[in-house]
Order: C-alpha cells, then sequence, then structure tokens
C-alpha cells in the first residue's frame, strides 16, 4: 500500500510515563493538529507485568495499584495533549497487551505511529530502547521515533525536512510522506542522494550524471504536487547514513524509508534507518511498505 493510502487514520502514541515519551506526546499532538486528524494515546499493560521472576505473582492490591498507574499516565498525556492542541480529538487507551505486538497491531490502522526514544524500562545509556527498534522494524505504517539535538536540547521544531533517495520503491513513498510534511510545516525540503547507497557492494559509486538521474527520477511528479515546497537537491559520493546524520543536526524531521536498495533480501530495516533512530539529532520517520489485508 503506498503512501497515499494511508494518511486517514489516526496518529499514535506509545506511552510508559518516561521523559522520551512525554516528548513523544507533544510531538505526535502537533502531528496530529497539523494533519487534522485525532491522537490515539495508547499504554501497553500486560498481565507480565504482574509477576516477579517466573512464576511468583503479585497481590491483587499490587496488580490494581500497577493498573491504577497506568490509567494515571494515560489521563496525564492526554490533559497535555489538549493543553497544547485545545481542539484536538484525543483517545486513550489501555488493552490487555504488551506494548511492542500493542503498537505493531496499532500500525494497521494507524497513519503514523510516534515513539520516545527509550522508555522507563530501558538500560541506562541505552540510545534507543527495545521498544523503538521493535516497533520500527514490524510496524505497517510509518514510524516516528522523536529524538532531540546531542547537546540534550529540545527537540528541534526548526528547519528543514530531510528525505533520503535511493531509488528504491520505500524511498519513493519516503519522498511523498517528506513533501507533504515540508508543505504542512511550510519549511523547505533538502533531498539527499548519497552515491555510495549499495552498502555492501565494493563497486564504485556510478558517475554523477546517474546519480542526478537517481534523484530526479525519484522526485519525478512531486514538484508540480507541492509547488508551495522550496527543495534543494543533494548529491554526493558518500554513505547515505553520514550525510543524513549530518543533516539531522540542522533539520526538524528527517525521513527515510525502511530499507534502502542496497541491503540484503529479507532485511527488516537498512543500516541507514537504524543509524538514524539511534544517532539522529531530531525527530525521524522510517517509512514502511504496508501490505493490504486480505
Amino acid at each position: 500500500m503506498s503512501e497515499e493510502e494511508f494518511r486517514n487514520g489516526p496518529v499514535v502514541v506509545g506511552v510508559d510515563g518516561s521523559p522520551s515519551a512525554t516528548e513523544a506526546v507533544c510531538w505526535a499532538a502537533a502531528l496530529a493538529a497539523r494533519r487534522n486528524l485525532p491522537l490515539r494515546i495508547v499504554h501497553g499493560f500486560s498481565y507480565t507485568h504482574g509477576f516477579y521472576g517466573g512464576d511468583l505473582p503479585v497481590s491483587t492490591e499490587v496488580y490494581a495499584a500497577l493498573e491504577e498507574d497506568g490509567r494515571r499516565l494515560l489521563s496525564a498525556a492526554g490533559e497535555r495533549a489538549r493543553g497544547l492542541e485545545p481542539g484536538l480529538t484525543v483517545e486513550t487507551d489501555m488493552p490487555t497487551q504488551p506494548a511492542i505486538p500493542l503498537l505493531v497491531h496499532e500500525s494497521q490502522y494507524a497513519s503514523v505511529v510516534v515513539l520516545g526514544t527509550s522508555g522507563r524500562g530501558g538500560f541506562a545509556g541505552m540510545l534507543v530502547g527495545s521498544t523503538a527498534v521493535s516497533v520500527v522494524a514490524h510496524a505497517r505504517c510509518p514510524v516516528v521515533v522523536v529524538r532531540g539535538r546531542a547537546d540534550g536540547g529540545a527537540v528541534p521544531v526548526e528547519g528543514p525536512v530531510v528525505v533520503g533517495v535511493d531509488g528504491s520503491g520505500v524511498s519513493r513513498d519516503a519522498v511523498g510522506v517528506a513533501f507533504r510534511e515540508a508543505s504542512l510545516r511550510e519549511v523547505p525540503l533538502v533531498a539527499v542522494h548519497a552515491g555510495l547507497d549499495v552498502e555492501y557492494d565494493p563497486a564504485p559509486a556510478a558517475a554523477e550524471p546517474d546519480e542526478q538521474r537517481i534523484l530526479s527520477e525519484g522526485l519525478a511528479g512531486r514538484q508540480e504536487q507541492y509547488p508551495d515546497v522550496h527543495v534543494e537537491r543533494v548529491v554526493v559520493a558518500d554513505r547515505p547514513r553520514h550525510q543524513l546524520l549530518e543533516w539531522s543536526a540542522r533539520a526538524q524531521l528527517v525521513v527515510v524509508g525502511s530499507r534502502g536498495r542496497g541491503g540484503f533480501r529479507g532485511m527488516l530495516l537498512g543500516s541507514t534507518s537504524q543509524a538514524l533512530i539511534h544517532h539522529a539529532q531530531c525527530p525521524v520517520m522510517v517509512v514502511r511498505y504496508r501490505e493490504r489485508a486480505d
């Protein structure tokens, strides 16, 4: 399913009470308001939360307290979103399901899933949590991992939208999403094609005219669709992850496909998207193909 077909679902954001999840709620609320879509805030609550070790259940009182804690953080997240974006339609839900399968399930119906970099259960020093990595790898809609600048500052809201272009099918979908985001934000779009985009091919990069052609074909038709978006075209002989990480220090959003034309067949995530969700200095949107339901 192309990017044209997953526009109308809600913006879904996962929360767990961590500071990064709070940042994700704020970012998701702004995105939902900008797209004129409802915001759905979810918290995964599994019965496994009520066990210590393998077979030692906690008391009913403790389990009830954990459940109440989940409802409180959902309520707080909903209030925060409504306070930031008055008039926004906000829904909260706490299915009895672990976070990863819950969010992957939600991705079947969402326009986008938004996550923080790490949850309150993560190890100190982790660059990105296991939930974010797993959801990005398995979701059926675009996923945003909300990241901030390297200096620990706030999540950026200024700068261009940057998109990686490599000629693959999912890259074309990413370009469409990036154009739309740039148009809605009224900012320029930087389209980056790095000539050394076949990560495991030792052959030299293609000639410059070929690289320009790949970029032009990747952008074909989009400028006419979004005439208000100013596009800066960047063609370099470099690895895409290097270039996109550099651009992330100046961007407010980087958009990439989940796996480019240089990845191994069957890979869920390419090296570029993995590098960005771990090291970028702005929110990263990873666009995946969405399969049609039978």
